[in-house]
């Protein structure tokens, strides 16, 4: 157990913090899952992608997950719709 002020106001702080993350990062998936189930119809792919998309910039954002991780997810989400419309 913390033994000072600053130590449980830290630890008030990453309970926080884990629920927010946790909640961002299950949004993350939910969405990733969502562009490979449409990856049938090019057109709710394409909307699919974009929320995805944005949705890793904001976590990237608010520090949620690492730049590059949501650059990698991006690439790959562009691929899997650019092999799609052949």
């Amino acid at each position: 157990m913390a033994n000072t002020k600053s130590a449980i106001k830290a630890a008030r702080k990453s309970l926080r913090n884990a629920a927010r993350n946790q909640t961002i990062k299950s949004r993350l998936k939910t969405l990733a899952k969502a562009v490979t189930a449409s990856a049938a119809d090019p057109e709710k792919s394409r909307a699919a992608a974009i929320a995805y998309s944005s949705a890793l910039d904001k976590a990237v954002k608010s520090d949620v997950i690492h730049r590059n991780t949501a650059s990698h997810h991006k690439s790959q989400v562009a691929k899997h719709i650019f092999a799609a419309k052949k």
